[in-house]
Formats: structure tokens, sequence, C-alpha cells
């Protein structure tokens, strides 16, 4: 069984929000998919990109997976759902080329029994938490993690770079969307943090373990991490999706 929790906030200094979240719980056979997408390209753009985004792969995982799926099948289906979402975003723009150079980063995780498997493009990531520490999943498709590769730059100079909101890869600029997928085992009380650059630019690794992993009510923890995003300035939007597997 997976338990989800969620928030999100436009920040300290934006007018409007473009992150999207969307969470899909079967009820019969208790598989989750939720997916955290961060908008770009104007504030109309940005937002429509991140929701065309979310509801695409959302109703294409949706559609197709079943509880006998292995974790190889549901990683191929993620990989599907980002592709018709950067497809749909990419008509959005044809329809109307106000819209033209907008996308969105996505990452999301669909539960399968032993474990998720999670699937990104850009810079939103995803954590798998536990009582013992935190762990980055996701690898950022980023300027200053190429740099940090590289040996060029910390991974503490990363979090102030000028150029860290720089991202190079994103669902919407280009025909092929290219995204990474990992298969996450998990234990019973393991957590999935997905969340967008504008917590992970405010709010340590460690910070975010501290408060999930307190016993006591997530919704709260996430309220706490918002809190500490708003604390170090909160520049940009702010949104977190948890599941815990009991």
């Amino acid at each position: 069984m997976i338990q989800t929790w969620a928030m999100t906030d436009v920040g300290l200094v934006r007018r409007d929000n473009q992150d999207a979240y969307g969470i899909d719980v079967n009820p019969s056979t208790q598989q989750a998919i939720c997916v955290v997408c961060d908008g770009m390209g104007g504030m109309q753009g940005g937002a429509l990109a991140s929701r065309i985004a979310v509801d695409t792969f959302l109703a294409r995982v949706k559609g197709a997976l079943l509880p006998e799926m292995q974790p190889e099948e549901i990683q191929a289906l993620s990989a599907a759902a980002a592709a018709d979402a950067n497809a749909a975003i990419r008509e959005a723009v044809e329809e109307n080329t106000a819209y033209r150079g907008m996308g969105t980063t996505l990452v999301a995780a669909v539960s399968y029994r032993e474990g998720v498997v999670v699937t990104n493009v850009g810079d939103s990531r995803a954590y798998h938490i536990t009582a013992a520490g935190i762990r980055r999943i996701s690898k950022d498709h980023s300027l200053v993690e190429t740099l940090v590769d590289r040996g060029d730059i910390t991974a503490e100079e990363a979090r102030t770079h000028p150029k860290r909101n720089y991202i190079t890869r994103a669902l919407g600029p280009e025909p092929v969307a290219l995204c990474d997928g990992y298969i996450v085992p998990m234990a019973r009380g393991d957590f999935i943090l997905l969340c967008t650059d504008g917590l992970v630019s405010t709010v340590t690794d460690q910070e975010m373990h501290a408060e999930i992993s307190r016993g006591e009510n997530r919704e709260r923890c996430l309220i706490r991490l918002l809190e500490i995003s708003k604390r170090n300035g909160a520049a940009d939007n702010v949104t977190a999706v948890l599941l815990q597997k009991q």
C-alpha cells in the first residue's frame, strides 16, 4: 500500500505558480502514479506546459497500468507517457504560437509491489528517504550538473551558481523526449519525495531527511519544508509530492 501527500506554493517572488502535480491511486490495486512538473516559457506558457504534462502522463499510465506488470514494463510505459506529454505540449504550441518556447520538467513515480519506478526529464528531483538517510535517485539534466560531473564546481557551489536554472532537457522544446528511468526497491516505511528545484535550491538534503523522517503528521512535514524554503527566500515556486510504502 502507498500513501501520498502533496503541497505546492507560489513562493515569495513569483506572481504565478507554474508548477503542477498529479496523484492517482487505484483503490483496488493500491498502485500509485505521482508526477511533478515545473513549467517554463512565460507565465501562461509555463503553467500550461506543466499542466498538460501532468494530465497527459497520468492519463497514459493510468490507462495501461496493470498490477502484474514488471518494473521494466512500467519503466517503458512511463517513458511512453513522457513522450505523449512532449507531443501534447508541442501540439499546443502549433495551435497557438504565443506559447512558442514553453516546456516543462517532469519527475514521476509509479509504484509496483516492491517499490517504484522513477522517470525524470529536467531538474525536478526524486529522493529515496529511509530512517538511515536520504539518497537522490534522479540526475539533473542541467548545465551545473554537467559542471559538477566534470569536477569544475562542487555540488554546494551548484546550489548558487548563476546558471543553475539552465536545463539541458525538458518536455516541449525538442521533437523527441529524452528521459531517464530508475527502478527503486522500497522497504515498508520508506519514502519517495518528488520535488521541483524551488525546494531543492532552498532546503538542504539533510533538512528534507530530518523533517520527513520525523514520526508524525506527514502533511505537517511538507508544511515545515515550505516554511524553511520561505525563510531562505523561496525565489521560485515550491512543489513536493511525498509517497510512503506501508
